[in-house]
């Protein structure tokens, strides 16, 4: 049976806000939000669970982040003015003991952000100009399943991730117009470690570490004109991803790593994209599987310096691209098994990629100015070991320094 969970947690969301803003016929169509934070001392939130022959699920979330700040509009317009500062450092950690038999499905996320801002408009105009940076220090997230004995007989679901600063925006029928800075001179660490005995169901266990993310997506005829400015020059930017068990019977690694990443997308309507990305931090990605008697295995490890991928469902795409890097990029996949069926292994490692696309169907216009400049090492190895008998193994590794990609497709047909 079931003991009570002992948890240990120490959080501390440092610095939160919201804004939303809903036009009608007697408020004003342009609203304005001004946000200033800043955080100098470090942010920390632990959990240890310990956990015997649970018979229903186990549901784990572990947070901490310095800057936050998230809401939206409806309607006339908003104008946001964003400035994170945090000098201090971030972790989030989550322990999960489990004896015995757990018997309902593992789902565990464990998240360290130093600065972050999710923003949404809903038939609406979005302006920003926004400057998130992150000093010296380390952001890290990490979980961990130790001692080789848990049984998770329906499977699990284990995410880890850190970032130094994240900018989400999307919304649909909007225009997101303006500029985002983001620097980031911080390590950021995200670990997966899972030691386990027996899993007879599906198990996927991934790391995702980010120095500078931007994500903007805008639907039902929405457009974007934006300017996104992304520099890492921390120590390390890396995802460590561990996955282990004696028996397994669908069992996935996954690990990313990217110093700098920008992906806009849109679904009617046009995208003009400036970007401009510098890197100088180590990236590494590591993906380790291993399973006595295997199923299917999975390990997928993949790292960047500078990614980029804008597109739009529209008929008119105008991309500027600059990308340098002076930092290595370093990917390594593995699979360990005696026994078993099938075994996939990939490592992928670019110095700078690119990638922009429209929409044929519509007729679209296409122009693209791209610069890329690698000074740094690009590695991909992958490693696949059956020391028994196994039906297939499936391996690739890739490493490119610099990769650009722009073509135009009709929606849905992947050409």
């Amino acid at each position: 049976m079931a003991r009570p969970a002992q948890n240990r947690i120490a959080g501390t969301l440092a610095a939160m806000a919201m804004f939303a803003a809903a036009a009608t016929e007697a408020s004003a169509q342009e609203q304005l939000v001004l946000n200033n934070q800043l955080q100098l001392g470090d942010v920390i939130s632990g959990q240890t669970l310990n956990v015997e022959d649970a018979s229903d699920q186990v549901t784990v979330s572990t947070a901490a982040t310095g800057n936050s700040l998230s809401g939206g509009v409806q309607g006339g317009s908003l104008t946001l003015r964003n400035v994170q500062r945090v000098n201090g450092g971030v972790a989030s950690t989550t322990t999960l003991n489990l004896g015995g038999d757990t018997e309902g499905v593992v789902n565990a996320t464990t998240q360290a952000n130093g600065n972050y801002v999710a923003g949404g408009a809903y038939g609406a105009n979005l302006a920003i100009d926004s400057d998130q940076s992150v000093g010296p220090g380390e952001i890290v997230a990490s979980s961990t399943i130790p001692g080789g004995t848990a049984r998770l007989l329906s499977g699990a679901s284990v995410g880890v991730a850190a970032s130094a600063n994240t900018m989400a925006l999307g919304g649909t029928g909007t225009q997101i117009s303006g500029a985002i800075h983001q620097t980031s001179d911080s390590s950021v660490r995200a670990n997966n470690l899972a030691q386990t005995q027996y899993i007879p169901a599906t198990a996927i266990f991934g790391a995702q570490a980010l120095g500078n993310a931007t994500a903007i997506n805008g639907e039902n005829v929405s457009s974007q004109n934006i300017y996104v400015g992304q520099r890492s020059t921390g120590d390390i930017v890396t995802a460590d991803v561990s996955a282990n068990a004696g028996n397994a019977w669908d069992l996935t690694g996954t690990a990313t790593a990217n110093a700098n990443q920008a992906v806009m997308a849109n679904h009617g309507g046009s995208v003009v994209a400036r970007t401009q990305q510098e890197n100088v931090s180590a990236v590494a990605s590591t993906a380790r599987v291993t399973s006595y008697d295997f199923g299917a295995a999975m390990a997928s490890a993949q790292g960047g310096a500078n990614v980029v991928s804008v597109g739009t469902e529209s008929d008119y795409l105008e991309l500027d691209n600059s990308q340098i890097n002076t930092g290595g990029v370093e990917v390594q996949a593995s699979f360990i098994g005696t026994n078993g069926y099938d075994a996939y292994v990939s490592a992928d490692a670019v110095g700078n990629s690119v990638t922009g696309y429209a929409c044929a169907a519509c007729e679209a216009t296409l122009t693209a100015n791209n610069v890329q400049h690698n000074e740094g090492n690009v590695s991909a190895s992958a490693s696949t070991t059956v020391y028994g008998q196994g039906r297939a193994a499936i391996t690739g590794t890739n490493a490119v320094g610099n990769a650009a990609t722009f073509y135009v497709s009709r929606p849905g047909s992947g050409q």
